[in-house]
């Protein structure tokens, strides 16, 4: 169905190419899982078979890439429509119309097929999705996973025969993400459609994978194969297979399940084992820097928050959890001033954030959201780090001294929009803690980072909470939260409804609980290197 024979891109003025020689066959009906480090060329690869690469993007494509029989260097995108359906990272962005039942039409009208055609195919999607009820909806109602959904369907009603995702649960909570790849696996297991699909969050989709093709980057040699054998010697791997990798499993687990069977001794040997550290302890909690109370926020008809009150001290980690739509974008909003309150009061530093003039906000509060590009403004790194010590008042060179210890050998000539994720969200970083806040916020910070820059985000983070500062982020990624916070907050329709110790918040979840605790339970074990730690010590 996708073919990839010797091809070879390189983008203009590159020094060398994304990809190279890359041979690659994806059959019928099939999901093949395309994994790799930021700025590898995952992206490369997926709009290579839509055509995007090169005829939008422009570069130097060698070698040949076939969609169903049709050549990509003869057919541009809007010739491949019919065959190729792409869903981006942002489904939001892609929509054209304002209601779910148009939204799906959109695309058939724009290939031009009879009504009748029209009406009958979407009743067959809203049907085959699970969108009948919400067929005369909003789109700007949704929540994450059901904007993602009629994203698929919107691209499905043009009976694609291959379907290209590019991150399609990065922004979604754990249960949403399930319902968005359960309709994945009917889609390839009913209808026999070839699914490839690009994620970092290997551990909710490794399991469903027929095939993983990992991109090295650098123009390496890609590894495909069966999903277990990739990741036997692959630097990407989720938590089950690295705790696999520990505990000398052979073949490596993949699913929860699998893992659960297998466990057995591993579960005697760390019956009596010591709960050894991992990583330096954080010291204890400081004085109290944020708080709120009976916070309440409306937007029109719609109650945001209500009558929530919370603090957090200095030094600790706090993690917001919850499903899409719980209120946690809406209390980051309200505790930097971006949000009025309807009711209820909010101190951060002992200030009202809403009544503070910039300049004294930044050296109380630094929130970065969740597209920390939106934060960058300049051409190069070097204005961006210059702009950011004028707008705090620190002495010059702050900033850059902050990026250098975030993201080190970043070049002062390089524009931020050609940064990776990780390289934008540490200079981001950088420019909010110009401002010395004792508070940071951080809304959804791994979306985009692969497993490499999420741990170089947690070395980050538990630095700023050992120097002083509080941290809230807010958070889907229940491994970043098991890893990184000491403290998890869950949030439901805008009220606080469990405040305790990560540990034992989220080891009692079945949604929120990562997998090495789902593997290990009822056993308080978190994390990977939770149990190196302790064998190590054990042994």
């Amino acid at each position: 169905m996708i073919r990839f024979d010797q091809v070879t891109m390189t983008y203009p003025d590159a020094v060398a190419p994304t990809l190279r020689d890359v041979d690659l066959h994806v059959p019928e009906g099939e999901l093949c899982l395309v994994v790799g480090r930021t700025g590898s060329g995952k992206s490369t690869l997926l709009r290579a078979v839509n055509g995007l690469v090169p005829h939008f993007t422009g570069g130097t494509l060698a070698g040949r890439v076939t969609v169903a029989g049709r050549d990509t260097a003869t057919h541009p995108p809007r010739e491949l429509a019919d065959v190729v359906g792409v869903v981006g990272q942002d489904p939001l962005a892609g929509f054209v119309t304002d209601v779910v039942e148009d939204e799906l039409a959109y695309g058939m009208e724009s290939l031009g097929l009879a009504p009748d055609l029209m009406r009958r195919r979407v009743e067959e999607t809203l049907d085959l999705l699970g969108l009948a009820d919400l067929r005369a909806r909003p789109l700007a109602t949704l929540s994450g996973g059901q904007r993602q959904r009629v994203a698929i369907g919107s691209v499905l009603t043009a009976h694609p025969a291959v379907l290209v995702l590019d991150e399609p649960t990065s922004a979604l909570d754990p249960p949403a993400a399930e319902e968005v790849l359960a309709a994945l696996q009917r889609l390839v297991h009913d209808l026999g459609l070839t699914v490839l699909l690009a994620e970092h969050r290997l551990e909710r989709v490794v399991q469903y994978a027929d095939r993983l093709v990992h991109v090295p980057g650098a123009g390496a040699p890609l590894q495909a194969g069966a999903p277990a054998d990739v990741l036997a010697t692959s630097p990407v791997a989720p938590p089950v297979v690295e705790l696999g990798r520990l505990a000398g499993w052979s073949p490596l687990p993949l699913s929860i399940r699998d893992a659960r069977r297998r466990a057995g001794d591993l579960r005697q040997r760390l019956l009596h084992a010591p709960h050894a550290a991992a990583l330096a302890p954080l010291p204890a909690p400081g004085e109290e820097v944020l708080t709120t109370c009976d916070l309440g926020v409306r937007y029109g008809p719609i109650v945001a928050l209500r009558d929530l009150s919370l603090s957090v001290r200095r030094g600790e980690v706090v993690a917001l959890m919850g499903r899409n739509g719980a209120g946690k974008s809406t209390l980051l909003r309200a505790l930097t001033g971006l949000t009025s309150p309807a009711a209820g009061a909010v101190r951060v530093a002992g200030a009202d954030p809403a009544a503070l003039a910039p300049r004294q906000l930044v050296t109380r509060v630094g929130l970065v959201p969740q597209e920390a590009g939106d934060l960058l403004y300049a051409d190069t790194v070097a204005a961006e780090c210059v702009a950011a010590d004028r707008d705090a008042g620190a002495p010059p060179g702050t900033a850059r001294t902050l990026l250098d210890r975030l993201v080190p050998g970043l070049a002062d000539t390089a524009h931020p929009r050609d940064l990776s994720e990780g390289q934008r969200l540490g200079l981001v970083l950088a420019i909010v803690l110009t401002g010395r806040p004792p508070v940071v916020l951080l809304d959804e910070p791994t979306r985009g980072l692969d497993y490499v820059a999420k741990r170089r985000l947690v070395e980050v983070l538990r630095a700023l909470a050992a120097d002083g500062h509080a941290i809230v982020l807010a958070t889907h990624d229940v491994e970043l939260a098991a890893a990184v916070s000491t403290r998890t907050v869950v949030l439901a329709e805008g009220e606080v409804v469990v405040d305790g110790p990560t540990s034992e918040v989220v080891v009692g979840s079945p949604a929120f609980a990562p997998q090495v605790a789902k593997i290990l339970a009822p056993s308080p074990w978190l994390t990977v290197d939770e149990v190196a730690a302790a064998l190590a010590v054990a042994s």
